[in-house]
């Protein structure tokens, strides 16, 4: 049981870990992402070591608390602050004092920031990608808003019933499932979509059978870690990546094959030499249309 827990949360910090080190690298400073990750997890082992149940973990939102003017004294005041809080019992008065609305601006702001870093520092191009990685924490966000609210009823989706919260509109089945590992499963569909955009189908066809695995394993689409935990979706991320690997061999991989494509479609004379011209083409470049850019 403890591993059942321990084992996503320690996928959820490496996955923090790695995009806050993306998101700083993106904001000017780039530092190494294996001391990062090591430093990262030694610190954890010692607070375990110690009584400590709550890991370490990168600190979101660099590029925030840069534009903020936050330094490495920042990080080092900030650590020192919360040691003096929390050996003198404060930290327990200040949560009583202070309500989580006057802290959620600043939460706003960082998120904000990310949220805008990350269609800033990547190609235009790849926006559709960017929402499509965000589509499982949504679908996991309006769970969690069901869930909260049905518990304030003193009730639970399966009391209710399925067919009951569908006909009113809401696809419960549906959130849990999309949203179940938001944050491997929003990597994975990320990824997909932006190997797609650049016409790397083969490469979006391996991210495509990673999600499978992980989708039969229960590690994205899942509740919980276990053995066939959706199997249909599982089986849905196959077919995808044959469809991809399909086009990744078979398609037009060019614009000068996408023209002798065209040519061949009117002159049935020309349907060899364009198929021998077309095999010539690196498979590398191999994409279902016509490369933006050039040959």
């Amino acid at each position: 049981m403890i591993l059942v827990t321990a084992i996503p949360f320690g996928i959820y910090d490496l996955v923090e870990a790695m995009d806050n080190v993306e998101s700083a690298s993106a904001a000017g400073d780039s530092f190494p992402t294996t001391r990062v990750l090591t430093a990262d997890g030694a610190v954890s082992l010692i607070g375990c070591l110690m009584g400590n149940p709550f890991i370490n973990a990168v600190y979101i939102g660099h590029p925030g608390w840069k534009a903020m003017g936050g330094r490495i004294g920042y990080s080092a005041a900030t650590g020192a602050m919360v040691i003096v809080l929390t050996w003198f019992g404060v930290i327990g008065l200040m949560m009583a004092l202070i309500p989580v609305v006057a802290i959620a601006p600043i939460l706003l702001y960082i998120g904000m920031l990310i949220g805008a870093q990350a269609f800033q520092e990547t190609p235009r191009s790849h926006a559709p990608a960017i929402i499509l990685g965000l589509v499982p924490h949504a679908a996991a966000w309006g769970k969690l808003q069901i869930d909260g609210a049905l518990a304030a009823a003193g009730t639970n989706a399966a009391a209710v019933g399925m067919d009951k919260l569908a006909q009113v509109g809401v696809l419960y089945q549906g959130l849990e499932i999309l949203g179940g590992g938001a944050i491997l499963g929003g990597l994975i569909l990320a990824a997909i979509g932006v190997f797609v955009i650049e016409r790397q189908f083969e490469k979006a066809a391996a991210f495509t059978l990673a999600g499978a695995a992980l989708t039969f394993f229960g590690f994205i689409h899942g509740e919980a870690i276990g053995f066939a935990k959706s199997p249909l979706v599982a089986l849905s991320y196959l077919l995808v990546a044959a469809v991809l690997y399909a086009c990744a061999r078979f398609a037009v991989t060019s614009p000068a094959a996408w023209r002798a494509s065209s040519r061949s479609a009117t002159r049935p004379d020309a349907w060899i030499q364009d198929r021998k011209n077309a095999t010539r083409i690196s498979p590398s470049r191999s994409i279902c249309g016509a490369r933006r850019g050039g040959g």
